[in-house]
């Protein structure tokens, strides 16, 4: 369960279902609590902004055309540099983490933390397809909650402990 079985208290928290590969989309919404804080198109228009910017851009083949640096253009599927700059214009500071630097190295009471967006690996369709999935960490009430869109609702974590582990 991720660290942590569902809560009554959830019922309050908003919580956006996975659709296609759109988990940043998702999970951005569920950062934010709110349904469309972001949507596709402004998604899509900051990954347009990125390929205009980017200074490789001169080395691209035609297939660059479909998989594009920022998203794939058939299934969403946004990178980094997009969930960084879509934080960024809502104000809000992204903080790289280091793994190796293990979890407990985060403080969670920071008063300038607002939630935490982990790109995790996941296994689809029996395990023929691995990949990337986008995942919102964030406290609502006092309780840390994992926003996974791939979840049926939002599933709060037991204990600070609990969310370290995860």
């Amino acid at each position: 369960m991720g660290g942590g079985g569902g809560s009554s208290r959830s019922s309050k928290v908003y919580h956006e279902r996975q659709r296609l590969q759109f988990c940043l989309l998702h999970a951005l919404n569920n950062l934010m609590q709110e349904k469309e804080s972001f949507t596709r198109a402004e998604l899509d228009g900051i990954a347009g902004n990125l390929v205009q910017i980017d200074p490789n851009k001169e080395h691209w083949t035609p297939m660059s055309l479909i998989f594009k640096p920022h998203h794939n253009v058939f299934t969403g599927n946004y990178d980094v540099n997009v969930l960084i700059t879509a934080l960024e214009a809502r104000k809000k500071k992204v903080i790289w983490h280091d793994h190796r630097k293990g979890a407990s190295s985060i403080d969670l009471d920071a008063d300038a933390l607002f939630g935490l967006m982990i790109n995790v690996p996941v296994r689809r369709f029996r395990g023929l397809w691995t990949g990337r999935h986008w995942v919102a960490i964030r406290s609502i009430n006092g309780t840390w909650f994992n926003l996974d869109s791939d979840f049926s609702a939002p599933r709060s974590f037991r204990t600070k402990k609990n969310l370290l582990h995860f």
